[in-house]
């Protein structure tokens, strides 16, 4: 079976599948283009002898497409019955701003059950899963620690353990995974937005992450989950991947997904990263910013960014999109520099700089004057640790 890139941990699962899996893998090589990348979920003669005759939850959002079909809308023409689909931050359809609450129901599209996994309930209970067969995780992640996705696929992860049921990933490319950067999460710090001791940029794909939390015995009580992962074709680390559907409202491009690690601590400051603008996450700045070269004034934008920060007052800072080339490293230039510029320092930080950044040692440095490269020699021997892990659990080139 490894040849057939197809990871089944479980013998339980292998017996049920080997025979099937078998047959569809011959069949299906010679149909793939030589050297075209071919996602999880695009490979459908993987999964769905899987799942046929089975009752199915599935976690996904608006990136969990087959071409340009969602992959609700494929399953079910394929005969797929649905239990529920569980929806994660922004929700199923992906409407929600970042933090907003992602209501549940029926999605008026499918008519398919929708459970919401944010709020108060970001774990599916014992009840949530009554009746279900198995549980299809299918969500673009973005690779970077305090992007949520992750936090969800822990919880999802976490709830098939405890009560017994596989769990099945369609994995995805990561447009971040051809490096690891950053200070390493301390436990103490431990939120959503950031559970576990992995670097900022963790360089993983979504498949590559859960088994490392299998692996590691990191789920709750060390209990490990019945996992699956439906590997894509044609994909190593160091593609340079751009994302054909928006993750999430405010990373519309490519230019801001690849920004987004760097000015995502910008959420923990008293700066505007541009949510409210036609350029969130691609610029940044504060009201009478002297050292502004570019002035934007946030506004309320249904769906992306209700009541912005600085909302109708003008701020000034950098527009960043054209420089947003392929990054091999996290960016502090731009923290450092409105730091700096910011004239108020004890109103600089907020409470939630710690949690994204995983501890309090950047916040400490930055008011104690470090500069850029003294920081990130901090970070290196928790990121040496760190790939030593991770190195056990890649998936591809």
């Amino acid at each position: 079976m490894k040849n057939l890139r197809f990871e089944l941990p479980y013998r339980s699962f292998r017996v049920l599948c080997a025979a099937v899996f078998m047959l569809s893998m011959v069949s299906c090589k010679a149909q793939i283009p030589a050297g075209a990348m071919k996602t999880g979920a695009d490979q459908t003669e993987k999964w769905l002898p899987v799942l046929k005759g089975k009752q199915v939850a599935l976690a996904a959002n608006p990136t969990s497409m087959i071409g340009k079909v969602h992959l609700v809308d494929s399953m079910l023409r394929l005969g797929i019955r649905f239990r529920a689909v569980f929806a994660p931050e922004h929700g199923f359809r992906g409407n929600a701003e970042a933090g907003e609450l992602v209501e549940g129901g029926v999605d008026k599209e499918s008519g398919v059950k929708v459970i919401s996994l944010y709020g108060d309930h970001k774990k599916p209970l014992p009840s949530d899963l009554e009746g279900i067969d198995i549980i299809v995780f299918d969500i673009q992640d973005v690779g970077v620690r305090f992007y949520t996705y992750i936090s969800t696929l822990q919880y999802m992860m976490e709830a098939a353990a405890a009560t017994r049921k596989p769990l099945l990933i369609l994995d995805r490319p990561n447009p971040h995974g051809n490096y690891t950067d950053g200070p390493v999460l301390d436990t103490a710090y431990r939120s959503f937005v950031g559970m576990q001791s992995v670097p900022v940029i963790h360089g993983m794909t979504v498949g590559e992450y859960a088994t490392m939390l299998n692996g590691e015995r990191w789920l709750e009580g060390g209990l490990p989950c019945d996992l699956s992962v439906v590997r894509m074709l044609n994909w190593k680390h160091s593609d340079d991947y751009q994302l054909p559907v928006a993750p999430s409202p405010n990373l519309p491009n490519t230019a801001s997904i690849r920004l987004y690690p760097s000015l995502c601590f910008f959420e923990g400051t008293a700066v505007s990263l541009g949510r409210g603008t036609d350029l969130p996450f691609q610029c940044y700045g504060f009201p009478g910013n002297p050292g502004g070269t570019y002035a934007f004034t946030p506004q309320s934008i249904k769906g992306k960014s209700v009541r912005p920060m600085y909302e109708g007052q003008e701020c000034r800072g950098e527009r960043l999109d054209k420089e947003a080339f392929r990054f091999d490293r996290l960016q502090l230039k731009w923290l450092l520099k409105a730091y700096k510029n910011f004239p108020e320092k004890d109103k600089f930080f907020n409470p939630f700089f710690d949690k994204l950044a995983g501890g309090t040692s950047l916040r400490e440095q930055i008011i104690a004057g470090w500069d850029e490269e003294r920081i990130r020699s901090s970070w290196q021997s928790g990121l040496e640790s760190f790939r030593s892990i991770r190195s056990k659990y890649l998936l591809y080139p």
